[in-house]
């Protein structure tokens, strides 16, 4: 729930491209897009794939312009974007490593990425050290510790290896080591992504736990409404690159005018009819 005050995140008109590593061409990727997200809000991203919704999610997470992926790098090529106040488009290496203190990022493959040669344990408490090597090892255990119990992990868990767990296991994991540094924004893209259905209302409702009593502001990116609908104040449709709705679920569906909000609002009221019926 927001908490009021200056927003964790402020965009305007903001445009995204990828630039291919020989900077040959062009790609856009996110086109104009404006939106807020207050301190304690958590927005859901939806839209369908190669909506633009991931490489936002990079945007606010202060990952643009970092290393790359298969598209090639992104980079901020038009409007504006701060994270906490911070201007992120050109952002110098010393801001961005202040503004990521900030941040936590739940990446697509997070879970699968884990470290195979690390304890559970050694996987959440790796960003500690990296930050500082000589940080006080039994501070960093009791942090894991209490993440992990967070998280609805036995602590029995902290000794295995990441191969010894279920894909449910590992993404909460994964959830753990983002917020090990206890950031005060979480963006989360797909953290439902490779889990099987039997576990994914799980993982969201940990989400929403863990958002609530620490309230973080939050940006989670789903392909799945049900799974944006759970755990989002306002939801914000992406479509092609461009922001189409933004607003509660009820007010961006009650009146669609654009063909694909028609037919999430037909797929909504599908799924609420097929749920009630004997």
């Amino acid at each position: 729930m927001a908490t009021g005050g200056e927003s964790a995140v402020s965009a305007r008109d903001l445009s995204v491209h990828y630039r291919t590593r020989d900077s040959a061409s062009y790609s856009l990727a996110v086109s104009g897009v404006s939106f807020d997200i207050a301190r304690g809000e958590v927005l859901g991203v939806v839209g369908e794939s190669g909506s633009g919704k991931s490489t936002l999610a990079r945007a606010v997470a202060v990952r643009t312009g970092e290393g790359t992926i298969d598209h090639g790098v992104a980079e901020i090529c038009g409007g504006s974007l701060t994270v906490y106040g911070h201007a992120v488009r050109n952002i110098s290496a010393r801001k961005r490593s202040r503004v990521t203190l900030k941040v936590g990022y739940l990446a697509q493959d997070a879970a699968v990425r884990l470290d195979p040669r690390l304890t559970v344990a050694e996987n959440v408490a790796e960003p500690i050290f990296q930050r500082d090597r000589r940080f006080n090892q039994y501070e960093a255990a009791d942090a894991v510790a209490g993440l992990i119990d967070a998280v609805r992990l036995s602590l029995g868990m902290m000794t295995k290896m990441p191969h010894e767990l279920s894909s449910g296991q590992r993404q909460r994991v994964a959830l753990a080591r983002a917020l090990i540094l206890e950031p005060t924004l979480l963006v989360a893209d797909e953290p439902t992504r490779g889990v099987d259905a039997s576990v994914r209302s799980g993982v969201v409702e940990v989400i929403r736990e863990l958002q609530e009593g620490r309230e973080f502001s939050a940006l989670v990116v789903s392909s799945d409404l049900a799974v944006a609908e759970q755990v989002s104040d306002r939801i914000a449709v992406m479509h092609k690159g461009i922001m189409i709705g933004l607003g509660t679920l009820d007010d961006v569906l009650e009146r669609p005018t654009h063909p694909y909000l028609k037919r999430m609002a037909q797929a909504r009221l599908s799924a609420r009819t097929t749920a009630s019926s004997p």
